[in-house]
């Protein structure tokens, strides 16, 4: 069969189970891997076992760090470390407070899952409008957009990590690059978020309303919070160790040591370990609450891993079945590399607004962009690729996107008000990550 109708016959099965099904991810997308390798390889047990193999090789590639991270999310939280990298960015008031929840967002979106993010910053953000009588649109969007950005381009979240690992990026230059971009997609958040709030501006919702149920209140400051280094760190030190490791080696100064240390397993381990340590200091846990908060995040990382396994093998077959031999060909040479660009962005936007999920998007595109680039001469490094599948994952959340929910329902939102808001930032945020991603390609092509 020719690799343009396997490559269809794939993406149909994903959105077919996803969108029309309501399948899980993970079973949709194992689904299409199957497919995939049958239509490719024919009805044989050969086919099936490829599959199992590449799901293998990327749970054994990435399902390590997801879980690492998953406990350093749920370490900061419980420890009071999140909340005092907060306080420390909102200890300003006035005009800085919005930019302080941005901030907030974002530093805390590179190792916790967005909804904890934001379900740890909505009360500040009420807190804020209800001191100055306004404005609560306005820090409402700032802690969404900034925790979204980093999210979605900025690893060890899955999706940015799974994005570069697929694409054989080193992960210091997805942080770098991904910490790059992610600043003026913070600033186009802040002024969105301005003129937002100046346009519809948001009546603050009242506790005591029945609508309002769910929208959470600030609590009380915890007596003591840990130190601002030790609260930072687990987020610094895996930043630090990786980035150095990069930097070395692109210098042509490898240092055992320092390639051990920033090698990706074990920097987020050294992270994990000082996130648990800062748990244990502040809140005295017993053996058994240590063990079950680690289990429990381990549960949620698990589900994340079989999607992340799922999109690669689809991925793998995809490149086994010639998609990519045929994708090159009608991209060509030269700017056609800026084409796959496109192709990524475009590509991940679609299955964004066909399936809701950035993380899903963003996997189920690098499997398609991965099988056109593999072995191929681009006129850039393919971490720009990452953020342009990146970017394009920010684009069209409405009602088949959980990150849609929280917001509405956590911020006190309607839908249409939601839609008038939260979804039309998320595709400016997206387009400008995606042309910071063509500049930096044409202007710093790091090849």
């Amino acid at each position: 069969m020719p690799p343009l109708l396997i490559l269809a016959a794939g993406m149909a099965t994903v959105l077919g189970l996803i969108v029309a099904a309501r399948v899980h991810a993970f079973l949709a997308l194992l689904a299409a891997a199957l497919v995939v390798s049958l239509l490719a390889g024919g009805a044989t047990g050969e086919a099936v076992a490829r599959v199992a193999e590449a799901f293998g090789a990327t749970a054994a590639s990435v399902g390590i760090v997801i879980a690492f991270a998953a406990v350093i999310g749920k370490a900061m939280t419980d420890s009071g470390a999140a909340d005092r990298i907060v306080r420390a960015f909102t200890g300003e008031g006035g005009d800085r407070v919005a930019p302080a929840l941005a901030g907030s967002g974002a530093v805390l979106s590179i190792p916790v899952f967005f909804d904890t993010v934001f379900y740890l910053l909505v009360p500040l953000a009420r807190s804020a409008a209800r001191a100055t009588g306004r404005r609560y649109l306005r820090y409402l969007l700032a802690v969404a957009g900034g925790a979204v950005v980093t999210h979605a381009l900025v690893p060890p979240t899955p999706g940015p990590f799974v994005t570069a690992a697929e694409l054989g990026v080193d992960l210091g230059t997805m942080m770098l690059v991904g910490l790059v971009i992610a600043v003026p997609c913070t600033a186009t958040v802040l002024l969105f978020a301005k003129w937002a709030d100046a346009r519809m501006p948001l009546k603050l919702p009242d506790p005591d309303d029945p609508d309002a149920a769910g929208v959470p209140e600030a609590e009380a400051p915890p007596a003591v919070l840990p130190g601002l280094g030790a609260s930072l760190a687990p987020i610094v030190l895996p930043v630090v160790l990786i980035t150095a490791a990069t930097v070395a080696n692109a210098l042509g100064r490898p240092a055992a040591l320092l390639d051990a240390l920033g090698n990706p397993i074990l920097a987020l381990g050294l992270a994990t370990v000082a996130a648990l340590v800062v748990y244990v200091r502040q809140r005295r846990p017993g053996r058994d609450a240590v063990a079950a908060a680690v289990e429990e995040a381990l549960m949620s990382a698990g589900v994340i891993i079989l999607i992340t396994a799922a999109g690669g093998a689809f991925g793998a077959m995809l490149r086994e079945a010639g998609v990519g031999d045929v994708l090159a060909a009608l991209a060509g040479g030269g700017a056609g590399g800026f084409a796959l660009l496109l192709l990524a962005f475009g590509t991940a936007s679609l299955l964004k607004i066909a399936q809701g999920s950035s993380t899903v998007a963003m996997i189920t595109t690098v499997g398609l962009v991965g099988a056109a680039v593999a072995g191929a001469d681009l006129p850039f490094h393919p971490v720009y690729l990452a953020t342009a599948i990146a970017s394009g994952s920010l684009v069209g959340s409405w009602m088949n996107d959980s990150g849609f929910w929280i917001f509405a329902k956590m911020g006190g939102l309607s839908e249409v008000e939601t839609l008038r808001t939260w979804t039309p930032l998320l595709a400016v945020v997206g387009l400008v990550a995606f042309a910071t991603t063509l500049l930096l390609a044409v202007a710093v092509p790091l090849v």
